[in-house]
């Protein structure tokens, strides 16, 4: 059965021989083709609109659900040789490098990576590959780069110097970042043009895993495998501490460092977004942390078995009373009638997403882990939505769906990722994680974005016709990368002269740093434009 995709396209070839044809697609009712293409193409655009706030609202839970993945210890108990007293320590599970480049990355690029795969799925069977996955990601990777890079470099107060304390790990991420849009570059053009084997798909998801083994050997300065440049100055703790967090009455064998933040956090309802960058902040450079551990009675620790369980319910039940609260707390004490009407009425356009959402478990249930699952689901969700609506906006509009690809989706599902890294320039005391989570998310586009639906594609193809995936589009999609090749570098160029003459790559002058904003928010016009020129077959 042919795609959508394949529909729209059909439909836009005979629109150039018959002069106009009636978009008869439609997205919940046959009805809808009674109204005029451009009245249907406005409200696709409201409902694809809104698609990308309901992306917000999940992966707000999103990373409360990963904040709790990462803090997750474990106990180790030890016997103190001269003392002869029991010491209890917990480790931490996750190493943070890894957790940057695996869980931050991957749930920030999640959206584009769901609308990739989906994409994919839909396309099962067919010779030929969808365009929304990679055009979303190759768009994305530019959005990536260079509005929140523009975002992220203003955001530190006026003077404020804010730099990559770990260089080596940074320019680790970068180069594999690089070699992503130059690999990609190498199968479409050289290797096999206009063609993708099984083989250049699974080479293209293994490395991944590569950069994993690469970062993880450069954060421990392994021999031969990492750059011989030291650790700079970090600070004991990356993130100023907002809560405490030292207050631990249950001497689980695995324990959550933060499960009482994210508690706070759903209760409150005042924060969107959990800091998740939090992640680097330890009391000591080592991630482990001492705590004195009295002996419990079984029938007290019983007793605290069942406070959490009822704790746990009433964080759930919290949820939904929060879901249909339209004037909160913080709203009410505003003195403008006018605000606390725009926000009442923000609160009511989100009621619906946070009522559907209300049903992820709470975050501090099983470390996080199901809550975290649970919202890759609804994402995978919405993105199915995404790319219905994405079909039919083409459709109707005759707008080439890599050009929307490279706008609309692309800074739709990347809106993640700017509210990840904004919240790291502002409140981290580095730039590590705010300049990572743009170059890994990059890296993981690639790698896992677009490697995974072209394996399975190719996979099909490959035992159901013996043959390749054919790539569409492949020359426009080969030139933007050659335009993101050549506007990235001019980006990492600004960012090392900001190093060497200012001292940090964020923050410092006001008029220095407003001036680096709008440079890059100008490679990122001229990328879009001419790579949407180019695959509209105008250039």
């Amino acid at each position: 059965m042919a795609s959508i995709l394949n529909q729209t396209q059909e439909l836009q070839e005979a629109s150039k021989v018959l002069g106009h044809v009636r978009c008869e697609n439609f997205f919940i009712f046959p009805g809808e083709n009674t109204l005029s293409d451009g009245l249907r193409g406005v409200l696709y655009f409201l409902g694809l609109a809104y698609c990308f706030i309901g992306l917000s609202a999940i992966t707000a839970r999103f990373f409360k659900s990963m904040e709790n993945v990462v803090k997750h210890s474990r106990k180790v108990v030890a016997v103190d040789p001269i003392t002869k007293a029991e010491v209890i320590t917990y480790k931490k599970v996750w190493n943070f490098t890894i957790a940057d480049i695996s869980l931050l990355a991957f749930g920030t690029s999640f959206p584009q990576i769901s609308l990739a795969t989906i994409d994919a799925i839909r396309n099962i069977g067919e010779r030929y590959a969808g365009g929304l996955g990679p055009g979303t990601l190759v768009g994305s990777a530019a959005f990536d780069l260079f509005p929140i890079h523009a975002v992220c470099v203003v955001v530190p107060k006026a003077g404020e110097l804010k730099k990559i304390s770990d260089l080596g790990v940074w320019l680790v991420e970068l180069v594999w970042s690089f070699w992503a849009y130059i690999w990609l570059y190498i199968i479409l053009e050289v290797w096999s043009p206009n063609v993708i084997t099984l083989v250049e798909a699974l080479l293209t998801v293994l490395q991944y895993g590569l950069l994993l083994v690469h970062a993880y050997a450069q954060d421990k300065r392994w021999p031969y495998l990492s750059l011989p440049m030291s650790r700079g100055d970090r600070p004991e703790e990356w993130v100023p501490e907002e809560i405490d967090t030292s207050k631990d009455e249950n001497d689980n064998d695995v324990h959550d460092v933060y499960s009482d933040a994210a508690q706070e956090a759903v209760e409150s309802g005042s924060r969107n977004i959990v800091d998740i960058f939090s992640i680097h902040s330890a009391n000591n450079n080592t991630g482990i942390t001492y705590h004195t551990v009295a002996d419990t009675p079984p029938d007290s620790a019983t007793k605290k078995g069942k406070a959490k369980n009822s704790t746990v319910f009433g964080i759930w039940k919290h949820q939904f009373v929060d879901a249909i609260t339209l004037e909160t707390s913080e709203s009410k004490k505003v003195d403008s009638i006018y605000l606390r009407i725009a926000k009442s009425f923000w609160q009511l356009l989100l009621a619906p997403w946070k009522l559907l959402f209300a049903f992820v478990p709470p975050c501090n249930i099983a470390h996080g882990w199901i809550a975290f699952i649970c919202s890759l689901l609804f994402i995978s969700g919405v993105a199915f939505v995404v790319t219905r609506l994405t079909d039919l906006i083409s459709c109707v509009t005759g707008i080439n769906p890599y050009v929307i690809a490279f706008t609309a989706l692309a800074g739709g599902t990347s809106w993640p990722d700017l509210v990840a890294s904004k919240i790291a320039a502002e409140r981290q005391l580095t730039a590590d994680s705010a300049i990572a989570n743009i170059t890994c998310s990059n890296s993981v586009n690639i790698y896992v974005g677009i490697g995974v639906p072209w394996l399975i594609n190719t996979v099909y193809n490959y035992f159901a016709y013996r043959e390749p995936l054919y790539i569409e589009n492949a020359k426009g999609l080969s030139f933007s990368l050659l335009i993101f090749f050549a506007t990235s570098v001019g980006c990492i160029v600004v960012l090392v002269l900001r190093r060497l003459i200012i001292g940090a790559e964020l923050g410092g002058p006001r008029l220095w740093a407003w001036l680096t904003s709008a440079y890059f928010m100008m490679l990122w016009v001229v990328f879009v434009v001419l790579s949407s020129l180019k695959v509209s077959g105008i250039i």
